[in-house]
């Protein structure tokens, strides 16, 4: 089953943001924080597909000016990239690919600039999947079918922390919203922050060097998920 899962009322999230193409804001290479009074800009990596109109919304609740875009420049060059959304893996990595937003992407992770994945956009960072497909190959592992009772996955469930991170401060034990049929399986352990209970642990936040992932939906996680993605502003500062 794909992780195409439908939130209700929110048929008209699922939406591209005309006009972002031909955005050519440029950033310092040493910008990760907004001069006083200046919003800093977080690029939103628009694969053709996903939750963006929401997590759009989340983040500049959050302080940030959100920018959907394809323009590789600009998400190669933004403070903090994300990619994001509903989806299937191997559509999204075609729809990254197709504008040159792959490499951007591998571009910043070598240069050490941090990028972040919400849902399908965990699952990018690693290797072949099971529903078809491979992501960008930044983290080793395999992306494989939900082995429980009930898929997909969807609902309120569990943060258990598995080591200390920045990602999770404020957040042992409070319940955020997943809804996905496929999950990650990271060969290492130790990018391993969190995970929930469903029939067996399921990786829910990873972190290791610039890269930083949640599975759950933190725009979809009220104040629980306002948190995850302070949290993730704040690491994305010092990462």
């Amino acid at each position: 089953m794909s992780d195409t899962v439908s939130f209700p009322g929110t048929v008209s999230d699922t939406v591209s943001f005309p006009g972002t193409v031909s955005d050519t804001v440029s950033f310092p290479d040493t910008a990760r924080t907004a001069p006083r009074g200046v919003r800093m800009r977080v690029a939103i990596a628009d694969y053709g597909g996903g939750n963006l109109r929401s997590l759009s919304s989340a983040l500049a609740r959050a302080g940030v000016e959100p920018v959907v875009t394809v323009d590789p420049g600009l998400v190669a060059d933004a403070p903090l990239a994300v990619i994001a959304g509903v989806g299937h893996v191997e559509s999204a990595a075609a729809g990254l690919a197709r504008n040159g937003l792959d490499e951007s992407l591998r571009q910043r992770v070598s240069a050490g600039r941090p990028v972040a994945g919400i849902c399908v956009g965990l699952q990018l960072f690693f290797g072949e999947s099971e529903e078809g497909g491979e992501g960008l190959g930044l983290l080793r592992g395999p992306v494989r079918h939900v082995r429980a009772r009930r898929v997909p996955h969807m609902g309120w469930n569990t943060l258990a922390p598995a080591q200390a991170s920045a990602l999770l401060e404020e957040l042992a034990g409070a319940d955020v919203y997943f809804a996905h049929s496929y999950a990650v399986e990271p060969d290492d352990d130790r990018v391993v922050v969190a995970t929930v209970d469903h029939d067996g642990p399921i990786v829910a936040a990873v972190e290791s060097g610039v890269l930083a992932g949640f599975q759950f939906h933190p725009e979809r996680s009220g104040p629980a998920g306002a948190r995850a993605l302070e949290n993730l502003l704040r690491w994305s500062r010092s990462a």
